[in-house]
């Protein structure tokens, strides 16, 4: 009996010193003033609000007012507010931790084992791990269950719930690889396949990992830029992002050398975007002429009288307008509209005049995958009509626009999206992401042995081998 009552003494006490580590700062009104500033700021600012069901939002705002005054630190706070802004649905819609919790935050550091995941159709694998560990579970290994759970279950219960995306894909890659994100002392019962079958059950504890040496040889790789020729002049250019001007005078560095293409692989997978002016001043030598069409933006159209007007009055009424207040169908679905969130300002639109000396219409590739995101789909739509152009890959991430960004009590803060974006053709690509004419997903091969496969490359390759060439002017 002495030893049980020890044992749950330690159990205790352990548990306060983890919490410990992550201070209670934040006052109970703040708290509350939090949320409520966040819930406020998204009904009157977050232009997707249409789309947001109402019954469900203001649910969830209620239930993270009471669960916010039951937080025993601020890492609790900001997660109950993370799960509230998850019902949104929009990745360019975020709460985000103060920088002195989210360092505290692990994901991959479990002492001495350091396991890094990743989402493969639906499954999850072991894709890298430090190299003392590599024989005992080889990276290919599948997750069947976390903490006596099924990892479908876990994740949908325990991970999920607190994350904000546009798409599905892009959920399911953030969850994989968060799926046992934690505090210092944080534990997890797992419960592993290897490759050859074998079932092996691990006991992790989050704690800082020593061993700097990992399982799989990394990828040399520039920070931001790659050129390279592959067989049959076929020239490889990777922009793995838009968030610095430099890579545009890396790409202008090369255009000599790009002149001797017979076809072109562009490669922005995993470029998660940055500046639409970079983009564009790359873009501009992979179209015909000097007329560039980008997306359509438009943002909520807030006149407090309409929306007032507007809350009197139902759907049927769009439809058949309110004689006896003399409004015309017109009239009713603007105001019904402007109540609903729905009414919108649309920004003008009219063509970029931008020259280039130099043209490449030849036969060319966009690669594109679920972390190909903002500033890069603006990229894509630039591209998006010329007939030489074939992406090929996977949906993009569906989410891009101009967030506003608000401060939180204890240092937080938080972004909400305030831009709806379409494509030049008014279709919507949010929530979705931009389709690849060519789908080819992943496998995990290209995970595990990037250096040996690449399937996706591999397929843009195949397909140029099929036309014909053109060049350059």
């Amino acid at each position: 009996m002495k030893i049980k009552l020890l044992i749950l003494s330690l159990f205790i006490f352990l548990s306060g010193f983890f919490s410990a580590q992550i201070t209670n700062s934040i006052s109970l009104n703040d708290r509350l003033y939090g949320a409520s500033k966040f819930w406020s700021d998204v009904n009157y600012n977050f232009v997707y609000m249409y789309k947001v069901d109402q019954l469900k939002w203001n649910a969830a705002y209620k239930e993270a007012i009471a669960n916010v005054q039951k937080t025993k630190n601020d890492y609790e706070y900001f997660r109950e507010l993370q799960k509230l802004c998850s019902v949104l649905k929009d990745g360019h819609t975020q709460v985000y931790l103060p920088e002195y919790i989210q360092n505290q935050v692990m994901t991959t550091n479990f002492g001495a084992y350091r396991l890094f995941l990743t989402d493969v159709n639906g499954r999850i694998y072991i894709y890298d791990i430090n190299k003392s560990k590599e024989k005992e579970i080889p990276v290919g290994s599948e997750i069947l269950k976390v903490n006596d759970l099924p990892v479908d279950i876990y994740q949908n219960k325990f991970v999920k719930p607190f994350i904000s995306t546009s798409t599905e894909s892009v959920l399911n890659s953030k969850a994989s690889f968060g799926l046992l994100a934690g505090l210092e002392g944080e534990q997890f019962d797992i419960e592993v396949k290897t490759p050859k079958g074998e079932i092996k059950k691990l006991h992790l504890t989050h704690a800082k990992t020593e061993e700097k040496e990992l399982s799989s040889i990394p990828l040399a790789r520039n920070a931001f830029f790659e050129f390279k020729w592959l067989e049959n002049q076929v020239a490889y250019v990777a922009i793995r992002t838009f968030n610095d001007a430099s890579v545009v005078k890396s790409f202008e560095a090369n255009i000599s050398e790009l002149k001797k293409a017979k076809k072109i692989i562009l490669d922005i997978r995993n470029n998660g975007g940055g500046s639409g002016k970079n983009a564009l001043n790359i873009a501009k030598y992979f179209t015909k002429g000097d007329t560039i069409y980008g997306a359509k933006s438009y943002s909520r159209e807030i006149i407090p009288t309409e929306r007032a007007i507007g809350s009197f009055l139902t759907a049927q009424d769009t439809i058949s307008g309110k004689a006896q207040w003399g409004l015309s169908k017109e009239d009713a679905t603007r105001q019904f509209k402007a109540y609903s969130g729905s009414k919108f300002y649309a920004f003008e639109y009219k063509p970029i005049i931008i020259h280039s000396d130099t043209k490449f219409i030849v036969p060319t590739i966009v690669l594109t995958n679920n972390n190909t995101a903002s500033a890069a789909e603006d990229f894509l739509i630039y591209l998006y009509n010329e007939k030489n152009i074939t992406r090929v890959g996977d949906y993009t991430n569906g989410s891009t626009g101009q967030p506003l960004q608000i401060e939180l009590p204890g240092n937080g803060s938080a972004w909400i999206c305030t831009k709806k974006v379409t494509l030049p053709n008014n279709e919507e690509f949010i929530g979705i992401g931009i389709k690849p004419e060519i789908i080819v997903k992943q496998n995990l091969n290209d995970v595990l042995y990037p250096q040996k496969y690449d399937s996706q490359l591999t397929e843009a390759l195949k397909y140029l081998q099929k036309n014909r060439t053109r060049t350059t002017k």
